[in-house]
């Protein structure tokens, strides 16, 4: 008799649990609706999302964001993971839930020198592909990429971190086997695929001078060509401190000159400590590093919580100036268990840079930036 008490009691209290959530996520507003007058709130996903399997984040999605960008599934890498095969089926799925809630898609990414099979650069006897010929395997891969979605997918992300940080391009096997003008020529095969589809340009740092000036050079060389680029997306791999205002509006005005759009198409908003000379290391057995490095284990201060909401509230006052200029701001990720930044620069550390956190709740942040929106209006 006790244990069917407990029982129900504990069932009663699951019950109780839900149904207050359900409450709290009902009054929970909507980002898309809070910026609708402004511009699309994008988010990535992976194939959990997509698929139902992860059905908290994929609710959260539903509710919140109307453009969605693929963490992983249409990189060179796992779409065409080896000669004559394709592997369609996760972004297939990835393509109908958008289409399913009436989403902005962003195909990412055709054209990258990272997350991409060695063997798409050599022959059948291993030798380093010909210039002619890596241009055939590159027209091959975004005719047959884009040719299945055309239509349904809006955007690309076109070529991918071409350039370092210097600004030149980087010295990839890209440049090797075609040369310097593979971004022109990536361009110019994915107009033809779909010529009604979007095409971007997409890196991080656009907002230092010296990369920004290289990417404004690169544009302007493909529109002189008679290319079509329809925007330029800048990561927003960012951090508390990093960058300024000032560089974020620089890279703004910068391609608003052009003419083009401006995305900020990888928001995330690091709190941890630097970790980048230790990259590739496994903070699990490195105990020495792991107040230092990984300081909030326990979960996030109240102090640094509130540090990230008024970053991201200052990052969306400054993209809701601009919002005749930025067309879509996609945050990385849809909550903070999930994040790259997690094993990124180094693997296991808990990170916090989304606006939703471990227990697929809104932040802070998510208020400052539904504040913010509203307050421009």
């Amino acid at each position: 008799m006790k244990l069917l008490i407990t029982t129900c009691v504990v069932c009663l209290i699951i019950v109780l649990i839900g149904a207050i959530r359900c409450f709290a996520d009902a009054n929970v507003p909507a980002l898309k609706d809070a910026l609708a007058k402004a511009f699309l709130i994008g988010v990535a996903v992976n194939d959990d999302v997509v698929s139902g399997n992860d059905s908290q984040t994929t609710a959260i999605v539903e509710k919140q964001f109307n453009s969605i960008t693929p963490e992983n599934v249409m990189k060179w890498q796992f779409i065409h993971p080896e000669p004559n095969k394709y592997n369609f089926e996760p972004a297939d799925r990835f393509v109908a839930f958008g289409e399913k809630n009436k989403m902005f898609i962003v195909g990412h990414t055709l054209i990258w020198q990272n997350q991409i099979p060695g063997w798409a650069f050599r022959d059948d006897s291993n030798n380093l592909l010909g210039r002619d010929a890596m241009l055939a395997r590159m027209k091959d891969h975004i005719f047959t990429v884009m040719g299945r979605y055309k239509g349904r997918v809006n955007g690309w992300d076109v070529v991918n971190e071409a350039l370092n940080d210097a600004g030149p391009l980087h010295k990839s096997k890209w440049v090797e086997t075609v040369g310097p003008d593979f971004v022109q020529k990536a361009f110019e095969y994915a107009h033809e695929a779909d010529p009604n589809a979007e095409l971007y340009y997409n890196d991080f740092s656009l907002d230092k001078p010296a990369k920004r000036e290289a990417c404004v050079r690169l544009v302007k060389d493909l529109k002189d060509k008679g290319l079509r680029i329809d925007g330029v997306g800048i990561q927003g791999h960012w951090a508390l401190s990093y960058p300024s205002r000032k560089d974020i509006e620089q890279f703004i005005n910068a391609f608003a000159a052009l003419g083009v759009k401006v995305m900020v198409t990888e928001l995330d908003i690091d709190v941890l400590p630097s970790a980048t000379q230790y990259m590739g290391a496994d903070i699990n057995v490195r105990f020495e590093l792991q107040e230092r490095l990984n300081p909030y284990v326990n979960g996030l201060p109240d102090e640094v919580q509130k540090k990230l909401a008024d970053r991201y509230a200052e990052i969306f006052a400054v993209l809701l100036e601009h919002k005749d200029t930025v067309s879509r701001v996609t945050l990385w990720g849809v909550y903070d268990k999930t994040s790259w930044l997690n094993n990124w620069p180094i693997r296991g550390r808990t990170s916090y840079p989304l606006l939703f956190d471990r227990n697929y709740q809104p932040k802070p942040a998510f208020d400052a930036v539904v504040k913010t929106a509203q307050g421009s209006e």
